[in-house]
């Protein structure tokens, strides 16, 4: 599945080499029932007149692209205009707690999206939503710093053990 890529001339751009960080988050859906993009991209333009996020990573890997990566989201509040957005579909388990639901297909796209990501923007650090000063809640359910340690600037081209 594809959709066009979210375009709009009200959108606020990113300054050129603004992006310093790549801020990963759950859409916080029940992992058993599905979160289509559509619907994802519906929420964002209810609340904030606008999708949120840059990419949305299906459960079974698709890494559908929403904002271009010159736009600005609207994902991390003090922090959309140095970054870029990455949610996954899932973040609840089947009882509504929230959890690492990621599928293998899921982690694996993820992994190549952000390999690919920090080749393109070579500065750049990855860190889960919950990371960010202020922010109470766990979304993404990991710790996106460690689990991508070796693609962080100060580890690209090294091995990191755990």
């Amino acid at each position: 599945m594809t959709l066009p890529m979210f375009k709009n001339p009200n959108l606020k751009p990113l300054a050129p080499g603004a992006v310093k960080l790549l801020i990963i988050h759950c859409v916080a859906n029940k992992c058993n029932r599905p979160f289509e993009p559509e619907t994802l991209i519906n929420c964002g333009i209810a609340k904030w007149g606008q999708p949120s996020y840059h990419y949305y990573i299906l459960r079974n890997g698709d890494v559908i692209p929403i904002l271009p990566e010159n736009v600005r989201g609207v994902h991390a509040k003090g922090y959309n205009g140095c970054s870029l957005g990455i949610v996954y579909e899932g973040g609840l388990n089947e009882k509504g707690k929230a959890e690492d639901t990621r599928t293998e297909a899921q982690k694996h796209a993820m992994f190549e999206l952000l390999k690919d990501l920090t080749e393109e923007y070579p500065d750049v650090h990855i860190l889960s939503h919950c990371e960010l000063p202020r922010v109470a809640k766990s979304c993404p359910n990991f710790i996106a710093s460690k689990e991508y340690a070796s693609l962080q600037p100060e580890n690209r081209g090294t091995k990191v053990e755990d």
